[in-house]
C-alpha cells in the first residue's frame, strides 16, 4: 500500500513540475515568438532559404548569434568571423553553465542534452526554481523544450511568410539591434560598464569612418570593450 502512494505521490510531483514548467515558459515563449518569427523573415532575405533558416534554429537555438550571423552573412562577412562572432557571443553560456551545474547535477548521465538548453530564458527560471525547490532536471528540461519548439516554430513560420514580406518596410532589420539597446541600457548603472558600452560604442562608430563595412568591427569591439571595463572595475576594487 506504501508503495502505491509513493508512485502516486511520485506522479502528482511529476504533473506539478510539467504543469509549473509549461506555466513558467509561457509569457517568455510569447516574447521568444516575436523574435522567432523576425529572424526567419530575415533569413530568408539573406538567402538561407526554409530549411537552412530552420535548421539553423534547431542545430543552433541562440537567437543573438543566428541574428549576428545574418546580419554578417549579408554584409559579406566570412565564416571565419562569424564563427569567430558567435563564440564571443556565447561565452557567456560557460557563466550561465556553471550556475546552473548543481541545478541539474541529478539528471546524471542526462546532463549533456540539459547543457543544450542553456541559454538567457532558461538560465532566468532555472536558477529561480533551484534556488527556491533545490536541484530539478525535470523543470529545467521542461522550459527548455516549450523554448525550443517555440523558437523553431516560430522561425519556421517566418520562413515561410518571409518572401511576401519588405524587411525594412516593418523595420524588422532594426528589431535585434534595438533589442540590444534596450537590454544594454537597464545595466548600465556604474563606471566601469559605462566604459565597456562606450569604447564599443566609439570603435563601431571609428570603424563605420574609416572602415565602412568591415566585418571585423565585432569582433574588435567585442574583444577589446570587456577589458576596459574589467580594467576599471579592478582599478575600483583595489581602491576599496
Amino acid at each position: 500500500m506504501k508503495s502505491n502512494d509513493l508512485v502516486i505521490n511520485k506522479n502528482i510531483l511529476l504533473h506539478n513540475t510539467i504543469r509549473q514548467g509549461i506555466r513558467d515558459a509561457f509569457p517568455l515563449a510569447i516574447g521568444i515568438a516575436t523574435y522567432g518569427i523576425p529572424y526567419g523573415v530575415l533569413g530568408i532575405h539573406a538567402g538561407f532559404g526554409v530549411l537552412g533558416t530552420v535548421a539553423m534554429s534547431a542545430l543552433v537555438f541562440s537567437g543573438s548569434v543566428q541574428m549576428i550571423s545574418i546580419a554578417m552573412h549579408t554584409a559579406g562577412a566570412g565564416l571565419v568571423s562569424i564563427i569567430g562572432t558567435a563564440v564571443l557571443l556565447n561565452l557567456r553560456n560557460l557563466l550561465y553553465g556553471a550556475t546552473l551545474a548543481s541545478g541539474i547535477s541529478t539528471a546524471k548521465k542526462w546532463r549533456w542534452l540539459l547543457a543544450f538548453g542553456v541559454s538567457d530564458e532558461p538560465f532566468v527560471l532555472g536558477t529561480a526554481r533551484f534556488q527556491s525547490f533545490g536541484p530539478d532536471p525535470l523543470y529545467f528540461g521542461i522550459i527548455t523544450i516549450v523554448f525550443y519548439l517555440t523558437w523553431v516554430a516560430t522561425s519556421f513560420i517566418g520562413a515561410i511568410i518571409g518572401g511576401h514580406i519588405n524587411t525594412q518596410d516593418l523595420g524588422l532589420d532594426l528589431a535585434f539591434p534595438m533589442t540590444f539597446v534596450a537590454i544594454l541600457s537597464q545595466i548600465i548603472k556604474d563606471k566601469p560598464i559605462i566604459a565597456t558600452a562606450l569604447t564599443g560604442a566609439i570603435i563601431t562608430i571609428a570603424n563605420e569612418i574609416f572602415v565602412p563595412g568591415s566585418p571585423y568591427v565585432i569582433l574588435l569591439a567585442g574583444f577589446i570593450s570587456p577589458f576596459v571595463g574589467c580594467y576599471l572595475r579592478s582599478r575600483k576594487s583595489n581602491v576599496e
